[in-house]
């Protein structure tokens, strides 16, 4: 099983290859800030973690 820095570090990773493909192919403004959100709030989470 993978550790809980790992498995963060993986959602960061997915996360920012959504954001990356929707402003890509140019997706509206609401899915690309949405997807840029969920990718600052991974982020924070490893910031406030130490990691």
């Amino acid at each position: 099983m993978e550790s809980a820095k790992e498995e963060l570090i993986t959602k960061i990773e997915s996360a920012r290859l959504i954001l990356n493909k929707s402003i890509d192919e140019k997706r509206g403004y609401e899915e690309i800030y949405k997807n840029s959100v969920e990718l600052d709030v991974l982020i924070e989470q490893y910031i406030l973690s130490g990691y």
